[in-house]
């Protein structure tokens, strides 16, 4: 029998003969116990101290007198039956060493907790600097920018590269590339050389206007939604009190480098942009097409312009092992900011990621297009689904299972905490190189797959990208990692194996040790080099700014045992 074991049995026997015989000596000597320490703690102001919060109520009693406690119940079973029998002695040392064992594990997670928060609060003093050069946006006029060749079309909006109108080149070039110069800007992982990123910088978003009307304060309350990621000077201040849809205001996320970032937003009329004609005729306004069915005014945002989507990349290039692990951690970091502003994207696709390369060639990426996206002020990102007429959110193949099977009813509700972890964890296989499993293509369906039906990942992913992704994939919300677990799984197995070699206390102790070195090492190196912060600087300061313990230990839990407690899920009933 293990020593746990053994402990464990212990402490159940001794809990059980002290409900039996000792309850009313052990209430006496709890009180005298807790008495005097408080009467001995107390200062002049007769104030006394008073145990830390750190865990419920229920143990706070054993934290503050329990190695007293333990000697006090073990002399009162002596007393008490003679001096016990040899069963007696053994179970009251086996509970005097274990609840002594019990104070000194509650003792390292003090210790380890306010180290976390510490190495927090260091690195969430210093917020995330704009990446590589700044970007030079004017007004809130649509004749600030001189727009050029659309880059992009959705279901509600189209895209076109745009430059400040005092910075414009002296003339415009034909900036639209076909697949053979996309790929050969891919292959050369350099963005800086595509001629329209540096004569057009910046991206200018422009929605199709169906029935929001034509006042800026209709167009800006029913199109709000977009507006999420939007900076504190994007709007104007007579714009800034608008109503977004799902019944909250929306919220507006704070800085991110793996979220899109809206640097001006405002209405204009409608103008006859390249390709409008052959590309959305349909929602032009009666003015400049006779049969269109778009009002006169609409949204436009101005953002940054990157060389490519996802997807894009993605069809004509296969990134490194390392670089894939670091664009799988990179989404789930981009999601976990979101949740933790109270923001679920709900419409996340390769096709809303942006990629551009950063000075060491790795693949940095952007969340975008928010149209679908769902907020709330109190971060719950459960959404009640009393109505079939309620929406679930775009993109039915990534739906995640607990969204696709909702059923509406009263009382329902759906909750979306974890359903953008669950699309990361379908996207990583088209970073690791194979089609997504829940595409039409393949078949799965997410409101029906058996988790045992899930293809491996090839041979050449790491074997941790393997692992998150198939417990992002899991069905069941409960058994499945938040974000920012799954990030922390990533992170560590990234910069932390040595740490992680060691189990139990220890290796939490030697955890500690190595955030503490990460820590110094991050500061000294700085996050900022002559051209801009790298992808790996970003993520080592972004996991050191959300330090949790809990979910710190959680990682590591799902890193030793996940797959374990993974295949005995798929082998139960």
């Amino acid at each position: 029998m293990s020593v746990k074991h053994a402990l464990s049995r212990g402490l159940q026997l001794g809990r059980s003969f002290l409900q039996l015989s000792l309850v009313k000596s052990c209430g006496r000597v709890a009180a005298k116990l807790r008495g005097g320490r408080f009467r001995g703690a107390a200062g002049p102001s007769g104030r006394c101290a008073q145990p830390q919060a750190f865990l419920p109520l229920r143990y706070r009693y054993y934290r503050s007198s329990l190695r007293g406690l333990a000697a006090q119940l073990q002399a009162s079973g002596f007393r008490r039956f003679g001096g016990g029998s040899a069963r007696n002695r053994a179970v009251f040392l086996a509970f005097g060493l274990g609840v002594g064992l019990i104070e000194q594990q509650l003792e390292d997670d003090r210790t380890s907790s306010a180290t976390c928060q510490e190495i927090q609060a260091v690195f969430k003093k210093k917020q995330f600097q704009p990446l590589l050069k700044p970007l030079n946006v004017p007004g809130y006029k649509l004749d600030d920018y001189l727009i050029g060749n659309q880059i992009g079309k959705g279901s509600n909006a189209a895209v076109y590269e745009a430059a400040a109108v005092r910075f414009a080149p002296l003339h415009q070039t034909n900036t639209k590339e076909t697949l053979v110069e996309l790929k050969e800007d891919v292959e050369k992982h350099d963005s800086r050389s595509c001629c329209s990123l540096r004569n057009f910088p910046l991206a200018i978003k422009m929605m199709w206007n169906f029935g929001a009307g034509s006042s800026s304060e209709a167009i800006l309350r029913s199109m709000s939604q977009e507006l999420v990621p939007a900076s504190a000077a994007a709007v104007k201040l007579e714009h800034e009190h608008i109503h977004g849809d799902f019944g909250v205001v929306p919220r507006r996320v704070a800085a991110h480098p793996n979220v899109i970032r809206v640097h001006r937003a405002f209405t204009a009329d409608v103008p006859l942009l390249p390709g409008a004609q052959d590309e959305y005729p349909a929602v032009l306004p009666a003015r400049l097409n006779p049969h269109g069915l778009g009002n006169n005014r609409t949204l436009f945002m101005v953002m940054k312009n990157y060389p490519f989507t996802l997807r894009q990349f993605l069809e004509v290039c296969s990134p490194s092992p390392r670089h894939g692990a670091l664009m799988v951690l990179q989404l789930l970091e981009g999601v976990a900011h979101l949740c933790r502003e109270g923001v679920a994207h709900r419409d996340l696709k390769s096709d809303n990621v942006l990629l551009e390369f950063d000075t060491d060639d790795c693949p940095r990426l952007v969340i975008t297009d928010f149209g679908c996206c769902l907020t709330q002020r109190d971060k719950g990102l459960r959404l009640p689904f009393n109505s079939t007429w309620v929406n679930r959110g775009g993109n039915a193949s990534l739906m995640a299972p607990e969204v696709a099977t909702a059923v509406p009813g009263p009382g329902a509700v759906i909750d979306y905490s974890k359903a953008d972890a669950w699309a990361v964890g379908a996207m990583a296989y088209e970073i690791c190189g194979q089609t997504n499993p829940f595409y039409r293509a393949v078949g799965l369906e997410s409101r029906s797959y058996h988790e045992c039906d899930l293809p491996t990942l090839p041979s050449t992913a790491p074997a941790q990208v393997e692992l998150v992704t198939r417990l992002l994939l899991r069905r069941n919300p409960h058994k499945r990692p938040s974000a920012r677990v799954a990030a922390n799984m990533l992170h560590l197995s990234l910069w932390g194996k040595r740490a992680l070699s060691v189990q139990g206390s220890v290796g939490m102790k030697k955890l500690v040790d190595w955030l503490l070195c990460q820590s110094a090492v991050v500061l000294l190196r700085g996050c900022r080099g002559p051209q801009g912060a790298t992808v790996e600087a970003e993520l080592q300061r972004s996991f050191l700014s959300n330090l949790e313990l809990e979910e710190l230990r959680t990682a590591v839990g799902f890193l030793l045992y996940g797959q374990d407690n993974h295949d005995l899920c798929i082998m139960s009933p």
